[in-house]
């Protein structure tokens, strides 16, 4: 996608679409025929995004167990050099709550934290970068289709649920002991810790984080279009200020205020041992941040009737990764929270991306000393109700009551995110995914048919015998690719069994994606066929069919006289002649073929 300018009445930018090639800088088509109301309506829907993008990126930092200054320089940084590779104005890069929960996961499961995990955070950054950049120029953002929805919903159930888990400690004014942080990025392990220690629960912590949840319900209730998450934290701040003051024995954790004058270049740490490490959650991260925006940017894109490059888009979130690991940020990926804030604002072009990270910029230089007022249980509460909205009701309802394999790797994958760390669930999920299906279309539907008295070519059923014992027709229909070869032999031979068969009829118009293990399955049917003496005629072969037939060279071994390409202004006809090959065979020379069908005349 990429900006022109809209000839319309207000000549404002307008998104279309340059086909699925890759523009390393399309900011020139961007900024062509801009003008002031697009600036204006773009400069609108950034300061909206800010002002959610601020708080947002210090939850998100909270829950990657980060500084917070990696979350607001993230969403600063992901959305200034993102835009610049972005090809739509759909996607608004930062840090996500499922990305940041893969981040803690990762580096809690190689045992890193705190100083540690900040170490090697640019390196890993930088990782998910190449592997998205090398991803977007082998254009492999559309085999993402081939990955189940279902798989990411369960992953960002999993997700919800850890971060609601490790969230509640800062709520409830305790803490795990040092061992048990290790642990606490599996959920299970952190459920377990949490459990023990309430009743460690301090009393000033949980009437704050009831206070501030109370807030914050009331203000997306009634006052939806405000900064809610913003006004909460200081209406939070001020609440802690009065009652550490006023009341005796009121005394909550503070966070710690951030010198937007330390930011600068982080050095990665880049070695073999390093990068042996980090490279699988990389990879892991990477594709989730190719799921979450796709899902995102098509569903926002489908809103207003244009397509989405989603190899451009996966550029765009590979050099904001880089430049996220180069800068002191964290992993970015779509927001769905901030695209859509963006796209309701009215936003024309990437540009408000642009804007929106320098405000949050400037946020961080002016603001970044008042954060040390924020109480940590207020931010915890914000956490927990960001981790409750994943919890997407109609998604769960969707993913459990439509089919037995959704349900299956909806809870594969979700369970697997309970017990084990969340890049694991995200592949075994995968895994699973692919597996089901594979299973579904390797089952290739094969039917006797046979002609009635008015020659019309019918299902066969158990009641019914054959017009002619000695020929048998077969209908297949599905995929006869490598996983369903097998099953495709046996059941052939099964027909072939009946020892009145001289001649099984074949019809392959609705069978798709022969390779070469269904070419061999079929060779080994043949020669079986002709040891128990009975001949194998093939008919309605489509031109694709019949090429791998040739390349096989199966057209040798089944013989050019037994096959019959398809014919698509008459269906019936190629059957018609290979039942009159059958009848030759089995000596019936003199016999009328009464079919439904007329060959065309030269």
């Amino acid at each position: 996608m990429a900006d022109t300018a809209n000839k319309g009445e207000n000549s404002s930018p307008k998104l279309v679409s340059l086909g699925q090639g890759l523009d390393f800088f399309p900011l020139l088509k961007t900024t062509r025929g801009y003008n002031g109301n697009a600036f204006a309506t773009d400069a609108m829907a950034a300061l909206n995004v800010a002002l959610l993008a601020f708080p947002q990126g210090m939850a998100y930092a909270v829950i990657a167990g980060l500084p917070l200054s990696y979350g607001i320089f993230g969403s600063a940084v992901a959305s200034i050099i993102g835009m610049a590779f972005a090809g739509s104005k759909f996607i608004v890069l930062g840090p996500t709550n499922a990305t940041s929960a893969m981040v803690f996961a990762s580096f809690a499961t190689l045992g890193l934290a705190g100083d540690q995990a900040v170490i090697h955070l640019s390196l890993l950054l930088l990782l998910v970068g190449v592997v998205l950049i090398l991803g977007a120029y082998l254009r492999v953002a559309s085999l993402i289709q081939y990955i189940s929805r279902t798989v990411i919903t369960g992953y960002i159930t999993a997700a919800a649920v850890l971060i609601i888990v490790n969230q509640l400690r800062k709520t409830l004014g305790f803490d795990l002991l040092p061992d048990e942080r290790k642990d606490a990025s599996i959920f299970i392990y952190a459920f377990y810790y949490t459990a023990k220690h309430l009743v460690e629960t301090q009393w000033p912590s949980l009437v704050l984080s009831i206070i501030t949840f109370l807030i914050f319900y009331a203000l997306n209730r009634y006052l939806k279009k405000l900064p809610n998450v913003a006004i909460t934290l200081m209406a939070s701040s001020i609440v802690a200020y009065l009652g550490m003051n006023y009341i005796p024995g009121f005394e909550v954790e503070l966070l710690k205020g951030i010198n937007a004058s330390d930011w600068g270049f982080s050095y990665p740490l880049i070695n073999y041992d390093s990068i042996d490490a980090l490279l699988k959650p990389a990879i892991a991260i990477a594709l989730l941040c190719v799921l979450e925006g796709n899902s995102i940017g098509k569903s926002l894109a489908a809103r207003e009737g244009a397509r989405l490059n989603s190899n451009q888009e996966m550029l765009s979130v590979g050099m904001a990764n880089i430049g996220c690991g180069l800068l002191s940020g964290m992993a970015a990926s779509g927001s769905l929270t901030r695209s859509q804030l963006n796209a309701n604002s009215g936003a024309q072009t990437p540009l408000s991306s642009l804007y929106s990270g320098l405000i949050v910029l400037v946020g961080a230089f002016l603001l970044g000393s008042y954060i040390k007022y924020i109480p940590s249980a207020a931010l915890g509460v914000v956490v927990i109700t960001i981790g409750i909205s994943l919890l997407n009701k109609h998604q769960l309802r969707m993913v459990t009551k439509t089919t037995m394999s959704d349900r299956i790797t909806f809870f594969v994958t979700f369970i697997t995110g309970l017990v084990r760390p969340l890049d694991e669930a995200i592949y075994i999920g995968v895994a699973c995914s692919i597996a089901l299906f594979l299973k579904k279309v390797a089952a290739p539907e094969i039917v006797e048919y046979a002609f009635d008295k008015q020659g019309q070519l019918g299902m066969l059923d158990d009641k019914k015998k054959r017009s002619d014992p000695e020929v048998s027709i077969v209908h297949v229909e599905g995929e006869l690719f490598f996983g369903a070869a097998e099953l495709f032999r046996d059941q052939m031979r099964r027909v072939c069994d009946d020892p009145n068969l001289k001649v099984v009829v074949m019809k392959l118009r609705n069978a798709h994606n022969l390779d070469a293990t269904s070419c061999m399955a079929l060779e080994e049917l043949i020669r079986y066929m002709k040891e128990q003496d009975r001949t194998l005629l093939v008919s309605e072969v489509r031109p694709d069919t019949m090429r791998i037939l040739a390349n096989a060279d199966l057209n040798r071994v089944i013989g050019s006289e037994n096959i019959f390409p398809d014919e698509s202004s008459n269906p019936t006809l190629s059957t018609a002649r290979a039942l009159k090959r059958a009848k030759e065979i089995i000596g019936d020379r003199e016999a009328r073929v009464s079919i439904y069908a007329k060959e065309k005349r030269s």
